[in-house]
């Protein structure tokens, strides 16, 4: 089946043949639904701290803080941005000259309030010989989309969301990179004054962001009196997957070499794994407001941030008494029941093992990696939400799940899912390492059965796409996990570019 070109293709990847076999019997075969008991709500899997609460786990933040622990913010930032102008591309490409759409009649009508109106109007000048207010006059529109989307203007349709101008300042304005540099600042910042920030970034346009970095880090540092430690990685090869046409068999492009893909954002997981870090911040690039409204982002970061710690000192201490040997039938009670009631995984027959095996279980549940994940009220946003699922063990925990995930066939989990109160912004915080300092492989906790297949073509022709267990989703899928309830005011993600008009991001 693979000839001594695709050996060599996958070799050049890290890619074994076990795994394209495997891959492609994914194809043949599909994904399991995953079994559900509820969607989680406050009081059934998700945590409403009040006022008291809120100030207790930020406290126990800046207590962990300045025990020198190694805290990073990690940033997936590879995304393309052209999604973002997806509608500003088919008006290029559409039969009329003039905005004739909402969106298109939005977009020049409120033009100068986006933060690169003047680096959109000097490109105008130097490309066309006119500003933008007088192409406007003169119906030339398309011009002024060509110099914010293409090479010789802007090339914003070919950019990073990272690198994309996003807010206005005094002084100037800020692209999402800078804005997470700010955040880093705010949260996550060690006792010595170090930030760590890491992204994650496409080969293409890793200089770009090395180069902005250098620019402007500076910058913040002084401003907040940090020390800005910024790292970057991409995407592994090895984490592509193969195609596959509509029979399963592995697609092939007009030369006949084998067709990959991007896994995903779950193949970030190895990103993540490869980090040196105690707790790490997970944030979507493009969830970032201005500075006037980072009140709330900062505060709740810094609670979720201290039910994380204040949770896995717990979990230390009974790991720690396992250990030790020296435990009473009381202190074994209190850890069944510190594993049910505070990280929500949940055994039906716990009562039926014997006591050397509930030490073995409670052991193995407590020692894992451990995230707080914040959840906000479902205001019709699209994204995966939070539920009570049933495990391969047995036991029942929390996940994040996507609508592909779920058999929206079957109307009560349809309804589990159209009902759900809250939602996932992805804003998580992660700890990383175990009780004795060692860090987890990450690898070992991805349930593999959680990826989906998605439909696509290339040139024309159909093709069926792999997508890896979701890096929030199935990767994270045997973590201990415990869901937090934020305001919806720390998500403000950016999916078109009419959305930097809202007032969130003016």
């Amino acid at each position: 089946m693979l000839t001594q070109d695709d050996k060599a293709l996958l070799e050049k990847k890290g890619i074994s043949e076990e795994q394209i076999v495997a891959q492609l019997a994914c194809f043949e075969k599909g994904f399991p639904f995953l079994k559900l008991e509820a969607a989680a709500s406050i009081g059934n899997g998700i945590v409403a701290p009040d006022a008291d609460e809120q100030k207790a786990y930020v406290a126990a933040w800046d207590a962990y803080k300045k025990e020198n622990h190694m805290v990073t913010k990690f940033v997936p930032a590879s995304g393309a941005a052209s999604r973002m102008f997806k509608n500003l591309f088919e008006f290029l490409g559409a039969g009329y000259d003039e905005p004739t759409t909402d969106f298109e009649k939005k977009f020049f009508g409120q033009i100068t309030h986006f933060a690169f109106y003047n680096d959109l109007n000097e490109a105008c000048v130097r490309n066309a010989g006119k500003d933008i207010a007088a192409l406007m006059a003169d119906g030339a529109y398309k011009a002024v989309v060509s110099n914010l989307l293409e090479a010789a203007g802007l090339n914003y349709g070919a950019l990073p969301k990272g690198l994309l101008k996003f807010h206005k300042y005094e002084d100037g304005a800020r692209t999402p990179l800078e804005e997470h540099l700010v955040e880093g600042a705010l949260y996550a910042a060690g006792a010595d004054g170090k930030v760590n920030v890491h992204f994650t970034v496409s080969p293409e346009h890793r200089a770009l962001f090395e180069k902005l970095v250098a620019e402007k880090a500076a910058k913040y540092a002084a401003k907040y009196n940090v020390e800005y430690n910024v790292s970057f990685s991409e995407q592994k090869p090895s984490t592509d997957t193969v195609a596959a046409d509509m029979e399963n068999h592995p697609f092939r492009d007009e030369k006949g070499r084998l067709v990959f893909r991007p896994g995903g954002h779950g193949a970030l997981i190895e990103n993540l794994n490869d980090l040196d870090a105690d707790v790490v911040f997970v944030k979507n690039i493009d969830n970032v407001v201005p500075d006037r409204l980072k009140g709330d982002t900062v505060t709740y970061k810094q609670v979720i941030a201290g039910v994380l710690v204040t949770l896995q000192k717990k979990a230390f201490e009974y790991l720690r008494l396992i250990d030790s040997g020296k435990y009473t039938r009381e202190q074994v009670e209190e850890m069944i029941r510190f594993v049910q009631q505070d990280l929500y995984c949940r055994k039906q027959d716990i009562k039926n093992l014997e006591d050397a095996d509930l030490v073995l279980y409670l052991k193995s549940k407590l020692n894992r990696p451990m995230r707080v994940c914040g959840m906000v009220k479902n205001v019709g946003e699209p994204g995966g939400g939070p539920f009570l699922a049933y495990n391969a063990d047995g036991t029942v925990s929390l996940q994040i799940l996507e609508s592909s995930q779920i058999d929206m066939k079957d109307p009560e989990k349809k309804a589990m899912f159209e009902k759900g109160t809250h939602f996932n912004p992805v804003d998580l915080v992660c700890a990383i390492r175990d009780y004795q300092g060692k860090k987890f492989d990450l690898l070992k906790y991805v349930d593999p059965a959680t990826g989906f297949i998605s439909y696509k073509s290339k040139n024309g022709r159909d093709l069926k796409a792999l997508e890896l267990p979701g890096l929030w989703n199935g990767s994270m899928s045997d973590w201990n996990t415990v869901f937090v309830e934020v305001p919806l005011s720390t998500f403000n993600p950016v999916k078109t570019v009419n959305d930097l008009l809202r007032e969130q991001h003016q």
